[in-house]
């Protein structure tokens, strides 16, 4: 497998803070409005417990990313050395097609540029050797980055309850589930 990073979003570590998601924000300063990283708790359906859990949620930078496909203008590209898919502003012509097509909402129509955006996974900062903004922020370590290619398999998972399953797409982002709360009894 090629080197492709990815987000390994720990719901049994997230206190659900939005540190990762200000961190993006403070960043790159989006208008208002325009969000590249949301952190959502867990429905009750889903996780029906008192203490709440989080899944912290940006692009999934896809191993076939839906946004590059549909683009007619090639404002996305997907970086060889390390699968990230990043959108290139210049380029856009706002058109939204990207913004139907991509099935996690990831990118984000800027009212102001009136052009797509989305999280390209810091690869400025990358490429300086740091961790993304939203990773580095993160005070439990909740939010990693990891190379699916090097990375240990243990009880992370692809597609948790509620998140859509897009096996054609393949998205990059793995999460670690929460465990059920044991009870106490007095």
């Amino acid at each position: 497998m090629k080197k492709q990073y990815a987000f390994l979003v720990d719901t049994e570590r997230c206190i659900g803070c939005f540190t990762c998601a200000m961190a993006c924000r403070n960043y790159y300063h989006q208008v208002e409005g325009v969000v590249w990283r949301q952190v959502h708790p867990l429905s009750e359906e889903i996780y029906p417990h008192r203490e709440r859990a989080f899944l912290s949620l940006s692009c999934n930078h896809c191993e076939n990313p839906a946004c590059l496909n549909v683009c007619p203008v090639e404002a996305y590209t997907k970086r060889e050395e390390d699968g990230v898919v990043v959108h290139h502003q210049e380029k856009c012509i706002g058109c939204g097609n990207c913004i139907r097509s991509c099935p996690y909402g990831a990118p984000k129509y800027n009212p102001v540029e009136k052009r797509a955006e989305k999280c390209s996974l810091c690869h400025e900062r990358l490429d300086a050797g740091l961790d993304p903004a939203c990773v580095q922020a993160c005070p439990t370590d909740a939010l990693q980055l990891v190379d699916l290619a090097e990375f240990e398999r243990t009880n992370e998972v692809q597609y948790p309850a509620g998140y859509p399953r897009m096996e054609g797409l393949n998205p990059s982002t793995r999460f670690v589930l929460p465990k059920t709360p044991k009870m106490v009894r007095r």
